[in-house]
């Protein structure tokens, strides 16, 4: 759809989980919206479906799961009769054998067999007769807790992969709050009990919670949800533009926006707005604010990891199982694998075929990322050979999708540059709401997302910024805003606080050393 320069009473940037859901709430409260989307087809942003000769896939893996009642009513406004509920199963797959996930250490030393078990219990022993004293980075951590072996074994390879930096230069206190539960001693003991008889209860990894687990799940992907919110803001007479891509943002002299947008043609919609909503990533939005903010540089210090997704379509009925299985095998340049088909079987049109996401972690630019399709897709049947997933000859097709800016980088300046640009935008632009992952350069989940744009709508409709959306504190709490309105905590429900509180543990780079 194309649309000339016209007014609207708020301009939405992006049509992920956030900026639908600040367009989906505001069109049901009367206010005239403009969404503009840069992709030419898929709302849903990280969340959206794509579709490639009727196989359906998930770039990802999204679980619809909230503790917020607020955010889950919300999902079932907008799609009410489109979910379904599916078993949830995820392992560690590595040199041919699944390990449960979380990991189980008497089933992982069993599957390892006796020969590298023995080395494994020796590295583990030298840990614990000799640990490092100062424990600074994750490495540090893990090894002293089960060994140089197993860390390099069960640890090493995938956190690697997903966050492209050695293990030895991630802050230890990441590894703290991850690996929780998990004691080879207390697996050993358990394991001579069990040699004894004194332990008959099941080891065979399938009582783990984790894999017994069940969630919520749109029938034909998340992006179902996307598209139907989307709907729903255009049945209200209001707009969602694709490809429309970010130019420039400024205010037009007085107190609202020009928001200028580039169509696929080259040419430029300008929408007026008394407001702007933006999900867009704080870096690339700083680029376009006119004029620039005096923050830009510490914007441009903020950085993204990204991923791309191969799926691949087998002449099989189902390769395993799982939704998804960890890939810790450093053969092989794949982190993870999904399995569409366990997510909803309408992912999958053909029962004979099975349809799979290899997912590979990178930076854009970099040579993964550059690489062309065609090339990708020899490369993960490869390496599906290698992990003896399947027979490059029972592959029948192919297709990539890539996803920039999948997860915001915590790196060692992130907060500072961060509060930088926000303070300063606060202070200027009291109509200017950031939401969303990219939108606050934070790795959160889904409903997080939602609920920073159900609080920013509040905020719009109140006047001012009633709630202060940024504030999650060291203990997942969350605090109101006592500059612009005092709120009391019974403002917020139980459940709007548990979303608000489901940022992600984001493993950080070692604070260094102050230099007198």
């Amino acid at each position: 759809m194309s649309l000339g320069d016209h007014s609207t009473d708020v301009a939405i940037i992006g049509a992920g989980p956030a900026g639908l859901t600040a367009a989906y709430l505001l069109s049901k409260s009367g206010y005239k919206v403009t969404v503009i989307e840069k992709d030419d087809h898929y709302v849903g942003g990280i969340s959206r479906t794509v579709e490639h000769e009727g196989f359906r896939f998930d770039i990802g893996g999204h679980r619809f799961f909230s503790k917020s009642k607020e955010v889950v009513d919300l999902w079932n406004e907008i799609l009410p009769d489109d979910f379904i509920q599916r078993p949830r199963m995820s392992r560690i797959y590595y040199e041919g054998k699944f390990y449960s996930y979380p990991l189980r250490a008497f089933e992982a030393l069993w599957n390892l067999g006796i020969f590298r078990s023995t080395l494994c219990m020796l590295s583990y022993a030298k840990a614990k007769a000799f640990p490092t004293k100062n424990v600074r980075s994750f490495q540090d951590w893990v090894v002293n807790q089960f060994g140089f072996r197993l860390f390099s074994i069960f640890f090493k390879t995938y956190t690697e992969k997903v966050w492209g930096m050695p293990c030895d230069e991630m802050s230890a206190d990441w590894a703290a709050q991850r690996i929780k539960g998990l004691s080879l001693g207390a697996a050993v003991m358990d394991g001579l009990k069990r040699s004894l008889g004194l332990n008959k209860k099941p080891n065979d990894g399938m009582e783990t919670k984790t894999l017994l687990e069940t969630f919520r799940y749109p029938r034909l992907g998340p992006g179902m949800m996307w598209e139907a919110a989307r709907d729903h803001v255009r049945a209200k007479g209001n707009h969602v533009l694709m490809s429309h891509t970010l130019e420039s943002l400024s205010q037009d002299g007085g107190n609202r926006w020009n928001l200028k947008a580039r169509q696929a043609d080259g040419s430029i919609v300008t929408v007026n707005a008394a407001h702007v909503i933006s999900s867009a990533p704080m870096r690339e939005l700083a680029d376009r604010i006119e004029p620039k903010p005096q923050t830009i540089v510490e914007a441009n210090k903020l950085n993204y990891r990204d991923f791309l997704t191969v799926a691949l379509m087998i002449r099989s009925e189902d390769l395993f199982p799982d939704n998804w299985i960890y890939i810790h095998d450093s053969k092989v340049l794949v982190g993870r694998v999904q399995n569409f088909r366990s997510w909803s079987p309408e992912m999958v049109p053909d029962p004979s075929i099975a349809c799979v996401g290899l997912e590979y972690f990178c930076f854009e630019g970099d040579t993964l990322w550059a690489s062309a399709d065609a090339d990708l897709v020899e490369l993960a049947k490869k390496e599906m050979a290698i992990l003896g997933l399947c027979k490059p000859e029972d592959v029948i097709g192919g297709a990539v999708v890539r996803q920039e800016k999948a997860y915001p980088v915590y790196d060692d300046g992130y907060a500072d540059n961060v509060a930088a640009m926000r303070h300063e935008l606060e202070a200027k632009y009291p109509t200017l709401h950031l939401v969303g992952r990219n939108g606050m350069h934070r790795y959160n989940n889904q409903d997080h997302a939602m609920m920073t744009a159900m609080l920013t709508v509040r905020n719009i409709e109140a006047g001012s910024r009633v709630y202060d959306t940024w504030q999650v504190n060291e203990d997942a709490e969350y605090h109101e805003s006592g500059d612009e309105g005092e709120v009391s905590n019974s403002a917020l429900t139980a459940g709007e606080r548990a979303a608000l509180a489901s940022v992600r543990d984001v493993p950080s780079r070692i604070n260094e050393p102050v230099t007198p």
